[in-house]
C-alpha cells in the first residue's frame, strides 16, 4: 500500500512517544510506502480533491529523540487523494474552523473514491466531549449549557464537579469545583466566555487517583491493555500532557463493557481507530481526531500497537470494492 499521513510538520513530532510515527514504523516494517502531507496542503482543484504530499522513508536505527528519523524519498507534488491506497489523517487540534473545512475536504475526496482514516464526516461528527452524551448510561451525570444558572444549579446538586470547554485537549481549561469553591462565578465566567459559549461540567469521579484511562479501539476491537494516566499529587487532569505518569494495565471486566458498547454502537461510522478516556466505570471522552498512547502501552507490555493498527488497515482498505483503486500511487 502507499499509504498518505496528514499530519503536523515533522519536525514537530516527538518520535520517541509519537503514535502516528509508530503507525508509520509499523506499516514500513510490513512493506507500505508512505507519504505525509499538512493541512493546509489539503485543497480542492477544479472539484478535485488533491494534496502536497512527499514521499518519505524512515531511517533504520535512527534516535527517535533526534530529527534524522526520516528522509525525503520523493520531492514535493500535487496528487489526488484518491491515487493513494489509504489517507489516515492525524493532525492533532485545535479542532478550528480550518481543521473542519479539512474534514469537508477529505469527506468530498471519499466520493471520488478514496478511503480516509477515520473519515472526515466521522471526525466531524463525534466532537470528543460531546459524544460520550450517546452513552449517557456509562458516563457521570453530565450537563452541557452555557447558561451560568444551569451550571451552578448543577454544581448545587453534586458538590463537586468537573467543568472543561468543549474544544480543549491535553488537560487545557479543566477545573474542579469543590463544594465550597469561592472562585466558581469567575471560572465559569471564564470558560463560558460570560454565557456566549457552552461548556461541559461532569460530577468529580474520585477514581481519577487511580488513572484516567485510555483505551484503544482498533477495527472495533480494544487493545488488551489501556494506559491509565495518574496525576501528579495534588492535580485533578491525569493527561500526560499536564505532567500526568502512564501505567500499562490489562483492561477490567468494565473496561471491556464499555469498549462494547461503543465498538458496536460506532460500528459502520468510518472509525477505524477511537480512544476511550475512562476514570473508575465511566466513560470521560470519545477520542476521533489523533488518539494516542500506542508508544507507551507497546513499551510497557510488549503487545504492538502500531502494528495491530497497520493490519488493520490492511484488512480495511483489502476490504474496501475500491481496493485496487490506488494501485497505481504503491
Amino acid at each position: 500500500m502507499h499509504v498518505l499521513f496528514v499530519i503536523d510538520p515533522l519536525p514537530t513530532l516527538k518520535a520517541y512517544k509519537d503514535s502516528s510515527v509508530a503507525m508509520m514504523r509499523a506499516l514500513t516494517a510490513r512493506g507500505h510506502t508512505l507519504s505525509v502531507a499538512y493541512q493546509q496542503g489539503l485543497y480542492i482543484d477544479e472539484g478535485a480533491v488533491k494534496a502536497v504530499s512527499t514521499g518519505i522513508g524512515l531511517v533504520p536505527d535512527a534516535d527517535l529523540h533526534e530529527q534524522g528519523w526520516w528522509v525525503e524519498r520523493t520531492p514535493s507534488c500535487e496528487t489526488l487523494l484518491s491515487e493513494f491506497d489509504a489517507v489516515v489523517m492525524r493532525k492533532d487540534p485545535p479542532f478550528d474552523m480550518e481543521y473542519v473545512y479539512a474534514t469537508h475536504l477529505l469527506e468530498y475526496a471519499q466520493g471520488q473514491g478514496a478511503r480516509v482514516f477515520n473519515s472526515g464526516a466521522a471526525i466531524r461528527n463525534h466532537p470528543e466531549k460531546l459524544t460520550i452524551t450517546e452513552f449517557a448510561e456509562l458516563t457521570s451525570p453530565t450537563i452541557v449549557t452555557r447558561d451560568m444558572a444551569r451550571l451552578r444549579a448543577f454544581h448545587a446538586k453534586y458538590n463537586d464537579v468537573i467543568v472543561k470547554p468543549l474544544d480543549g485537549m491535553g488537560g487545557t481549561g479543566i477545573f474542579r469545583m469543590r463544594e465550597a469553591e469561592p472562585n466558581i462565578g469567575a471560572i465559569l465566567e471564564t470558560l463560558t466566555e460570560n454565557g456566549t459559549r457552552s461548556i461541559m461540567a461532569q460530577r468529580y469521579i474520585p477514581e481519577i487517583a487511580q488513572g484516567d484511562k485510555r483505551i484503544l479501539l482498533i477495527g472495533g476491537k480494544p487493545v488488551p491493555y489501556a494506559l491509565a494516566r495518574i496525576p501528579l499529587a495534588g492535580e485533578t487532569r491525569g493527561n500526560l500532557a499536564a505532567g500526568g505518569r502512564g501505567v500499562a494495565q490489562p483492561l477490567t471486566t468494565r473496561d471491556l463493557e464499555i469498549a462494547e458498547i461503543v465498538g458496536s454502537r460506532l460500528a459502520g461510522r468510518g472509525l477505524l481507530l477511537i480512544g476511550l478516556d475512562v476514570i473508575g466505570d465511566y466513560l470521560t471522552e470519545v477520542n476521533v481526531t489523533s488518539p494516542t498512547c500506542f508508544v507507551e502501552i507497546t513499551e510497557q507490555t510488549g503487545f504492538d500497537v502500531g502494528d495491530c493498527f497497520a493490519a488493520a488497515l490492511e484488512q480495511v482498505v483489502a476490504n474496501s470494492p475500491d481496493a485496487t483503486a490506488g494501485a497505481s500511487a504503491a
